[in-house]
């Protein structure tokens, strides 16, 4: 299960703010900091089987390492995002590509996907290629990742840009979560993000919720 706040940040220019605040040094392990370019490809069928039935599949370039995710269900409440997911190194061009349907076979969910897909091919869906910067908070007794996303969802119908906050639960509690989302939400002035990446680029593909 994935856990993490999502916030909205107004511009570039405040994304590097936040970055290069030593607000955030309190909280943080420095020695955890890296940046890393993001870029990944979502897929589906033709009919969009995956996406009408909400469930997400990625293969993700995170600098020199590759992975494979499954997310599914959840929900959104205030910036809190809340999801089942899976994921899973990989290697290999032909991945980014035509992935294998069966990478997540030993999983329930992965049983779903193989069914979901049948003998459909899958295509390229969209893609996000985004700049994260990233470092490891503590806070009480919990352990979080925070990212600082900036970058662009891409379709054929045209992009949207990124630049938002998040800050996943690594390991704890949501109470904590939920704390220290309020700590550096309230420093920074941000606003919560409801929206997931995926999500802004189906909107500009037409296939939201009002065509499902």
């Amino acid at each position: 299960m994935e856990s993490e706040l999502k916030y909205a940040i107004p511009s570039k220019e405040t994304a590097d703010t936040i970055w290069d605040d030593m607000f955030l040094s309190r909280y943080s392990d420095n020695s955890s900091a890296e940046v890393v370019v993001m870029k990944a490809i979502y897929f589906d069928t033709e009919d969009h089987a995956l996406s009408r039935n909400d469930v997400a599949f990625r293969v993700r370039s995170e600098g020199e390492l590759s992975f494979a995710t499954l997310k599914w269900g959840g929900q959104t409440v205030n910036g809190l995002h809340e999801r089942g997911e899976i994921n899973i190194p990989v290697s290999g061009e032909e991945i980014f590509i035509q992935p294998p349907v069966d990478l997540f076979k030993e999983s329930e969910a992965g049983q779903r996907l193989i069914r979901l897909i049948g003998d459909k091919p899958l295509y390229n869906l969209l893609e996000t290629r985004f700049l994260r910067r990233r470092l490891k908070l503590h806070y009480k007794n919990s352990i979080f990742e925070l990212a600082v996303d900036t970058g662009s969802v891409i379709t054929d119908r045209g992009n949207a840009p990124v630049c938002e906050l998040e800050i996943e639960l690594y390991l704890g509690n949501m109470e904590d979560l939920k704390g220290i989302g309020a700590i550096i939400s309230r420093q920074y002035g941000l606003q919560p993000e409801n929206t997931s990446k995926l999500a802004r680029g189906l909107s500009l593909l037409a296939l939201d919720e009002s065509e499902k």
